[in-house]
């Protein structure tokens, strides 16, 4: 296995090899994470120096405290687009009823945010700016 998923919550430094999954609007770096909400594991963004992390669920974003980081070498970003995942995506979670959740990450107000592959939604969801933000073309991640 060539990924981990390390427990850890928003106080704690990074742990070595974090994903890095992009760059807020005010350009701080954003880690991949994942976190429970309301019985899901979904895929968040991890913002270290606001000590910060967030999911997207039921049009909102809200903030998680306690999370897991993705570690791992050997990922690479992969266009897709309308809920589709490449081969080889990251199931990252699933919702409470058993659907594959995958990280995404899509351009939105300046910023690059992960989020989740939602794909009987037929898209990305990320949280930004207190809102679950809909986009229809994003990069999956995926091993390499």
């Amino acid at each position: 296995m060539d990924h981990t998923w390390v427990s850890t919550n928003v106080y704690e430094d990074l742990p070595p090899f974090a994903i890095h999954a992009g760059n807020d609007s005010d350009g701080d770096d954003i880690y991949v994470g994942r976190a429970y909400h309301n019985g899901d594991m979904l895929p968040c963004k991890v913002i270290p120096n606001k000590k910060q992390a967030y999911v997207a669920w039921g049009g909102e974003e809200h903030n998680k405290h306690d999370i897991e980081i993705l570690t791992g070498h050997h990922y690479v970003w992969i266009p897709a687009s309308f809920g589709s995942v490449p081969p080889h995506a990251l199931r990252v979670g699933s919702t409470s009823d058993g659907e594959p959740l995958y990280v995404g990450r899509g351009h939105h107000a300046g910023s690059l945010t992960p989020g989740k592959v939602h794909p009987s939604h037929g898209c990305l969801y990320i949280p930004f700016g207190g809102q679950e933000v809909r986009l229809d073309n994003y990069e999956v991640l995926v091993r390499s």
